[in-house]
């Protein structure tokens, strides 16, 4: 594997940090999580399986060892420090300072580990007047410009699977990769000061860029891409909703004759939005179930997918041959992601062993 020998220490809770470690226990990585007493708080969060856990946090740790351990005792503050200096990652979602008052703050963790690579994902930052501000994925991607230009023309929505907190796991898993690879150069660790809302933030660069310019589209449901062309929309069928993306000439083309209304193909360019043609197609798609669609449109290059179910997605012939689903999410050297094996919940003893403390 691609991060075969090294070694992560996780200190993080709920989704940002436990799935950056969990992609970097993909690539082969060992990975440490250090959990509260009691355990990280996701343990039961939403359903819970019979043993008590949540699958939720089942699905965001597997293939790690998991040490339930107090930061806050001499104890457990003890074991963190004969620790550190045999890790190469160490990801943390504290709010800033915390780690400070635990007696880990940045000059402690470069004495212990030099070539030590320091991912603090926080919500808003090491830095800045809402360093220290609560706050969730709904909020950073508010603040930061994920949500303004999606959803319906009365409100923004929310988005699912939360589209913060997985983002800003794999640009911090990314840099962690990162860093490693200039540490193999200069020798140095490195600290990386990531956040949620910092993230989102970066992918905003296209919507600066155009905002206020003559023909940009602010208004929700009137953009390209938010739902302003009735080539690229969420439709409501008979049974559910199915998606048309096609942007291109050619895939509306196709699209258009499919459904036998050749008149449409013209109207493509009409100005932004283009109310009374999606309400033309708005009538056409409630006509034929998601299944009578994909009959007469999965052939076709007109790029239309039906919006599947989460029971649904595992019995798609696309998903099925890849394998991702609920794994990492590529291939490597032809291979499909293997499947993840369960959390090792580990002693204290079992851990100083395994790290040969």
């Amino acid at each position: 594997m691609l991060l075969a020998g090294i070694r992560v220490l996780d200190l993080s809770q709920y989704i940002p940090g436990p799935y950056a470690s969990l992609l970097l226990a993909d690539l082969g990585a060992r990975v440490l999580k250090v959990e509260p007493p009691g355990g990280d708080p996701m343990r039961g969060l939403g359903p819970r399986d019979a043993d008590g856990i949540s699958p939720l946090w089942k699905a965001m740790n597997g293939g790690k060892t998991v040490l339930e351990l107090d930061l806050k005792s001499a104890d457990g503050s003890a074991l963190l420090a004969e620790l550190l200096p045999h890790a190469d990652v160490l990801i943390e979602s504290y709010r800033p300072g915390t780690l400070d008052r635990l007696g880990f703050g940045r000059d402690r963790l470069e004495a212990l580990n030099a070539r030590l690579v320091h991912v603090a994902l926080s919500g808003y930052g090491q830095t800045g007047p809402w360093r220290l501000r609560a706050g969730h994925d709904l909020n950073y991607m508010a603040t930061a410009g994920g949500l303004w230009a999606s959803g319906t023309k009365e409100a923004p929505q929310i988005a699912h699977p939360p589209t913060a907190d997985f983002a800003s796991a794999q640009f911090a898993a990314f840099a962690a990769c990162a860093a490693l690879v200039g540490r193999s150069v200069s020798g140095k660790g490195a600290y990386v000061d990531a956040s949620l809302a910092d993230t989102v933030a970066g992918w905003q660069g296209p919507l600066v860029a155009q905002h206020g310019r003559p023909g940009f589209a602010q208004a929700r449901e009137a953009g390209l891409l938010n739902g302003g062309a009735a080539f690229y929309r969420v439709y409501a069928c008979a049974d559910g909703h199915v998606t048309l993306g096609a942007i291109e000439p050619k895939f509306w083309a196709n699209f258009c004759t499919a459904v036998g209304r050749n008149d449409w193909i013209s109207r493509q360019a009409e100005p932004l939005p283009q109310t009374a043609l999606t309400g033309e197609l708005e009538t056409l798609f409630r006509t034929r179930t998601r299944a009578e669609w994909e009959g007469l449109l999965g052939g076709v290059d007109c790029c239309f997918a039906v919006v599947l179910e989460p029971g649904e997605m595992a019995g798609h012939p696309q998903i099925a041959n890849r394998g991702t689903l609920g794994r990492f999410p590529a291939w490597l050297d032809g291979a499909p992601p293997k499947e993840r094996p369960a959390a090792i919940h580990a002693t204290v003893a079992s851990v100083r062993e395994d790290w040969r403390l």
